[in-house]
């Protein structure tokens, strides 16, 4: 499948719905439920793999795993890059395509670093650009909501970071979660008419919210591997 049909299933105030994948399996179920992507979970996988969210997993298998999972499905798959893995955008946009992908999470925070200056982010980004042409659907994730207490008061940083990376060629931007409505509401009209990616998660805008503040994409994260593993602890519970 290609990134075209993945860019045109971005439709502000008529969201595509992304339940994350970690694997074959739970891609094959994504697909069966009649989602026309699958997207991947970097924060599943690298648990499932044995190791902590953060880019503390090896790259190989990483990449392997997205490659499991396009093997399976006959839809188009975005693969969760993290904030790259400290690769060139060459080499990035290279094994992001030997995967299967047509699209891409590059997210604005380095693990040990913090955020990314916003001219550093985006010239990353434009690499990548440059290095994928149109084959990759590039989602520019925007870390500044995190852990803020006072989300209007990071608004014009998250509205100047998305500008700038829209403006490097990302076709998607994901100001992760956000929690007031209001606060979406206008993160949306200020980088309209660009798509952008919201979260669904509890204690946050549902999905007929967020499609009504503009959301052309949304995102469920690690929440149906964690409601799954959740499951499963209260059953091997249950039979101890």
């Amino acid at each position: 499948m290609t990134a075209a049909k993945l860019r045109e299933l971005h439709v502000p105030g008529r969201p595509l719905v992304l339940p994350n994948a970690w694997d074959a399996d739970s891609a094959r179920l994504v697909v069966e439920a009649g989602f026309p992507v699958v997207a991947t979970s970097s924060a599943a996988i690298a648990e499932s793999l044995g190791y902590s969210d953060g880019q503390e997993a090896p790259i190989a298998e990483m990449f392997a795993a997205a490659a499991r999972i396009t093997r399976v499905v006959d839809v188009p798959v975005t693969v969760d890059a993290e904030a790259g893995y400290g690769l060139g955008a060459a080499e990035l946009a290279g094994r992001l395509l030997e995967t299967g992908a047509v699209g891409c999470n590059l997210e604005d925070t380095v693990p040990g670093s913090g955020v990314r200056p916003v001219a550093e982010q985006a010239e990353l980004l434009g690499s990548v650009r440059a290095a994928a042409g149109d084959r990759l659907v590039i989602n520019a994730r925007v870390d500044v909501f995190l852990g803020a207490e006072n989300e209007k008061a990071v608004l014009d940083e998250a509205v100047e970071r998305a500008r700038a990376y829209l403006e490097a060629g990302a076709d998607c931007v994901y100001p992760i979660l956000v929690r007031s409505p209001e606060v979406l509401r206008e993160f949306v009209a200020a980088v309209s008419p660009a798509a952008v990616n919201a979260t669904l998660w509890p204690g946050g805008p549902q999905r007929a919210e967020l499609a009504e503040l503009g959301a052309a994409r949304i995102s469920l994260g690690a929440g149906l591997w964690r409601a799954a593993r959740v499951w499963l602890a209260e059953r091997l519970a249950d039979l101890g």
